[in-house]
C-alpha cells in the first residue's frame, strides 16, 4: 500500500485529520494530546474500522453491493460464543487458553456462516444487496436477542481472551494491532492479489469482468464472507474489552461504517477504494468523536452529525469541482 499524496482523497483526509487534532488540542488546553487518551482512542477504532473493511469491500464489488448486517453479525458471533463455550469448557480458569481460543474459533465460524448467507443470497439468489443484507442483520439480531433473552451476557474473564480487549504491547493497544493487521492484508489483496484485481474489475465494469471469463457469483460471494469474518473479529473485540456481550451493542455502528466507507472514497457504484485512506477516514471520525466527548455534546447530537456528514460525503461525490471551472484546463495549458 504506497502512499501517493498526490492522491487528492488522501491528502483531504491528512488535512482533516489534522484540522480536528488541532481544534481539540486548543480546546483542552493541550490535555486531548495526552498519551492514554490516544490509547483509549486506539482500543475503540478497530470495532468500527473492521465493520467499515467489511462495508468498503461490499462497496467495491458494484453492482450496489453493501453489507448492512454488519454489527448484527459481529453480535451474534460475540453472543454464539458466549453461549457455546461453557458448555465445551466447564472450568475456563483452570484452561484459559482453551476457553479463549475456541471462543475466537467459534465466533469466526459464526461469522463465516453469516458472511456465506448474505454472499449466497446476493450472488445464487440475485437479491438486491441492501435489502438482503437488511434482511440478515435482522435475523441475525433476533438470533442473538432469542440466545440472550435480550439481555446482556456475561462472559468467563480469562487472562487471555481479556488481553485481546485491553492490554497493550509497547504502548499499543492489541486490538489496534489486530486492526492495522487486517487493514495491512486486505490491502495487499486489493492491490497485489487476483482477488482484488478481479474485484476492481467487476467494481467498474461487470460486462468486461464477465468477457474476461470472471465467475462473478464466486467472487461476490467470497466477498461477502471476509466481510462476516471481518464483522466476527470485531465481535470478539467487543465482547473482550466489555467482559460481555449484547444483541443490540453498537446501534450506531451502522452508520458510522459506512459514513468511514464513503468518507474514504469508496465508490458507492463500486470499482474504487483504498485501505490507507479507509484508515484515516475511521481516525478522523475517532478523533471527531473522542473532541465531541471532550466537550460534552450529546450522542442525539453525535448520531445527527453523522448522518448529515454521510449526505454530505455522498452529494459530493456526484460533484465533479471541473464543472465550476470548465476553463480551468484550457488555462493552464496556455501558461
Amino acid at each position: 500500500m504506497k502512499l501517493k499524496i498526490s492522491d487528492p482523497q488522501l491528502l483531504f483526509l491528512l488535512v482533516i485529520n489534522v484540522a480536528i487534532l488541532l481544534v481539540a488540542t486548543v480546546f483542552s488546553h493541550g490535555d486531548f494530546l495526552d498519551i492514554y487518551n490516544f490509547q483509549s482512542m486506539a482500543s475503540q477504532l478497530p470495532e468500527l474500522g473492521l465493520l467499515a473493511i467489511g462495508v468498503a469491500l461490499a462497496m467495491i464489488s458494484g453492482n450496489g453491493g453493501i453489507d448492512l448486517s454488519g454489527i448484527g453479525l459481529a453480535n451474534l458471533a460475540g453472543v454464539v460464543a458466549a453461549a457455546t463455550m461453557p458448555l465445551l469448557v466447564a472450568a475456563p480458569d483452570a484452561a484459559p487458553w482453551t476457553y479463549t481460543l475456541g471462543f475466537v474459533a467459534v465466533a469466526l465460524v459464526t461469522g463465516v456462516l453469516g458472511g456465506a448467507l448474505n454472499g449466497w443470497l446476493i450472488s445464487r439468489g440475485n437479491l438486491t444487496p441492501i435489502l438482503c443484507t437488511l434482511g440478515t442483520q435482522m435475523i441475525f439480531t433476533g438470533l442473538a436477542v432469542v440466545l440472550t433473552n435480550g439481555s446482556s451476557l456475561r462472559i468467563s474473564v480469562v487472562d487471555p481472551i481479556s488481553a485481546i480487549g485491553n492490554e497493550s504491547v509497547l504502548g499499543v493497544p492489541i486490538p489496534f494491532i489486530i486492526f492495522v493487521a487486517l487493514l495491512l492484508l486486505v490491502g495487499w489483496l486489493m492491490r497485489y492479489s487476483l482477488f482484488g484485481i478481479k474485484l476492481y474489475l467487476l467494481g467498474t465494469n461487470a460486462r468486461a469482468a464477465r468477457y474476461a471469463g470472471i465467475s462473478q457469483n464466486r467472487l461476490r460471494f467470497a466477498t461477502y464472507v471476509i466481510s462476516g469474518v471481518l464483522a466476527s473479529v470485531a465481535g470478539v473485540i467487543i465482547a473482550a474489552r466489555t467482559a460481555s456481550v449484547k444483541a443490540d451493542y453498537g446501534n450506531s455502528y451502522l452508520l458510522i461504517a459506512i459514513l468511514i466507507a464513503v468518507m474514504a472514497g469508496v465508490r458507492p457504484q463500486g470499482g474504487y477504494g483504498r485501505m490507507v485512506c479507509l484508515f484515516f477516514s475511521a481516525l478522523a471520525l475517532q478523533l471527531l468523536s473522542s473532541t465531541f466527548n471532550l466537550l460534552e455534546i450529546s450522542n442525539f447530537f453525535r448520531d445527527c452529525a453523522w448522518g448529515l456528514l454521510l449526505l454530505c460525503f455522498l452529494a459530493s461525490a456526484r460533484v465533479s469541482w471541473r464543472d465550476f471551472f470548465p476553463n480551468s484546463k484550457a488555462q493552464l495549458r496556455k501558461s
